[in-house]
């Protein structure tokens, strides 16, 4: 099993974060390093804290880092036109030189999106401007030029250039378990895909409903990198996050992304590999 980092740009540092990232790509176990795409923060009862934007902070972070690979888990689609959001993709992967993680998302903050007047819609319409979203960023990325018209997205000729280093385009990361809106997309189009669960058993089942999506479009599972997130508390429980990390190593998981709490401390990074090495 692979390990990544994750540190939610709230309620914290610009300089932490930075240290936090650079000690990361000191350290070879850590493929990637993540953060995320939202202007409030999230999973508090206080959301009026500092929240640094996803975008600025990962092209800020590339640039300070050489080795590691870098993404934002995910993009809500619902905050950019995919047009931009292409654009800004295949920039950041190469000012990066081709280390980008495009991960994509329908999006779900009604708080944030109520404050700033953005139309989030119902369930099904998030999902079917989604799918059209993803759809339109493959698209941009890969060809010369891209037509849609679709219900929520229209380009006549669109171009994006130049291209992104890698090819066809970044690795597309779909986050989610819906069987019946998510599993399929992921199965279509992305290179690896982030499940939103704790438990390995859990994991288990919808890995299987994925595969079978897979088969159903004579895609190959193996093509989908498996991740999911390893929560830490401020003061790391070490003992917990290996024995946690062994179980989803057991249940066949690709990916573990040890998701830092703030405050962000760069000791913490290399403590918390000292004891996955160990482990």
């Amino acid at each position: 099993m692979r390990y990544a980092i994750k540190t939610a740009p709230q309620e914290t540092t610009w300089s932490d974060m930075l240290d936090v990232w650079r000690e990361a790509d000191r350290i070879e176990l850590f493929e990637s390093a993540w953060n995320f795409d939202h202007f409030y923060p999230i999973n508090t009862a206080d959301t009026s804290g500092p929240c640094l934007e996803g975008w600025v902070t990962l092209a800020a972070l590339a640039q300070a880092t050489e080795r590691i690979r870098i993404g934002t888990m995910v993009n809500g689609v619902v905050y950019r036109h995919p047009a931009v959001l292409a654009n800004m993709a295949a920039t950041l992967d190469i000012v990066s030189g081709g280390r980008l993680e495009l991960g994509l998302g329908a999006g779900w903050n009604e708080e944030e999106c109520s404050a700033y007047g953005i139309e989030l819609g119902s369930l099904t319409e998030r999902f079917n401007r989604f799918e059209e979203a993803v759809e339109v960023i493959a698209s941009l990325l890969t060809h010369d030029t891209t037509d849609h018209d679709g219900e929520h997205y229209r380009l006549q000729a669109a171009r994006c250039e130049p291209k992104p280093v890698q090819r066809p385009h970044p690795p597309i990361c779909i986050g989610g378990r819906g069987p019946r809106r998510t599993l399929p997309l992921v199965a279509r189009y992305a290179q690896h895909w982030n499940f939103p669960g704790r438990d390995a058993d859990d994991l288990i089942a919808t890995r299987l409903l994925l595969e079978e999506q897979c088969r159903l479009i004579g895609r190959d599972p193996s093509e989908i990198t498996v991740s999911q997130h390893i929560f830490m508390q401020p003061e790391p429980d070490l003992a917990a996050m290996v024995d946690q990390a062994a179980e989803l190593r057991e249940a066949g998981l690709d990916l573990a992304i040890i998701y830092l709490a703030p405050p962000h401390r760069a000791a913490d990074v290399e403590h918390i590999a000292s004891a996955l090495q160990r482990g």
